[in-house]
């Protein structure tokens, strides 16, 4: 009873830390749109032709059915009885459900009731959902170890530029990225903890996993293009392999339990990254980090036709697990 207690005492403050968090970060995204100007934020958005967003939209579909993907073949490699269709019906209802429903349930709630109801065993679907994420944050890991030569290289170049009117900027970046790299470094040990408990469904069934991760891989490259493609139509060279980097650490960032689903830390976060490393102006970097932003969410729109089907089983899950039933 006492750890019930103190486990809802801890949800609870969980929330309004990213309650606050979130209005925080949205009071100082709506503070840096209003020194840019929104004239200006919409005459850079006029300025990207009209096809490259039309192809940077059609990535982030892509992206999405490969989130499902990624799902359904860790499923079906523990011999789950769930079809293609159903695991993409189920999971555009979870992403649909952590865009427009954040505070109440949350997209792997939606996952797990969608799961449950294909009649799928619980401690089989618990575990997808975890390996899911952990195999998505390996990705991002992968690409982030890839991406170091050239974002070392391009923070080296920016720090020797900003050094000539700031002498003293050499060593405080120096000791910012030593910080950066601890925490990386921390979170990395964490993450292969918890891979190692959840994987052990999975080892017999190696080939989901390797699936799975090409899955992430396909996500993740629609994902960098649809920012890279943003980026060229707005006149801003700036190399894919940079574009995936910057990503990833805004990804383990949004990580952060600061605000709900990341709203404003994500667009804070790429704006910052984008303009201070990838040497793109704060109105560019802003401008792709709310059309980024503006377009995952219409890529979950079509999750609210199926939503109504889940919904039900999704608060009968939520009140369960508080019941302890």
């Amino acid at each position: 009873m006492k750890d019930r207690f103190s486990n809802a005492v801890s949800g609870r403050s969980v929330s309004i830390i990213r309650l606050i968090g979130t209005l925080v970060a949205l009071v100082l995204l709506v503070y840096l749109l209003s020194q840019q100007g929104w004239e200006e934020i919409i005459a850079a958005v006029r300025k990207i032709p009209f096809w490259v967003i039309l192809l940077a939209q059609a990535l982030i579909f892509v992206s999405r059915f490969s989130i499902s993907g990624r799902w359904h073949v860790l499923l079906r490699s523990t011999g789950a009885p769930i079809s293609a269709r159903q695991s993409t019906r189920i999971t555009f209802a979870g992403l649909f459900a952590s865009n427009f429903l954040p505070t109440t349930i949350g997209g792997d709630v939606v996952r797990l009731a969608g799961a449950l109801q294909m009649n799928i065993d619980a401690a089989v679907s618990t575990a997808s959902l975890i390996v899911d994420r952990l195999v998505g944050m390996a990705g991002m890991v992968m690409v982030l170890l890839l991406s170091v030569p050239a974002l070392l290289d391009k923070s080296i170049i920016n720090g020797l530029n900003i050094s000539s009117t700031h002498p003293g900027f050499p060593s405080t970046a120096a000791v910012a990225i030593a910080r950066w790299w601890q925490k990386i470094w921390d979170r990395s040990l964490q993450f292969l903890h918890r891979l190692k408990e959840a994987l052990s469904i999975w080892v017999s069934h190696p080939i989901g996993l390797l699936k799975s991760l090409g899955f992430t891989w396909v996500h993740m490259l629609c994902f960098f293009g649809s920012i890279w493609l943003l980026l060229w139509g707005l006149n801003d060279d700036v190399s894919f392999i940079v574009v995936g980097g910057l990503y990833s650490i805004v990804y383990f960032i949004t990580l952060l339990p600061l605000s709900v689903n990341g709203y404003g830390i994500q667009e804070v976060a790429m704006m910052y990254m984008l303009s201070s490393i990838g040497e793109v102006s704060m109105r560019n970097g802003l401008t792709v980090a709310l059309l980024f932003r503006t377009m995952v969410i219409v890529a979950s729109i079509p999750g609210a036709f199926f939503l109504s089907d889940l919904l039900p089983g999704a608060k009968r899950n939520v009140n369960d697990t508080e019941t302890g039933d």
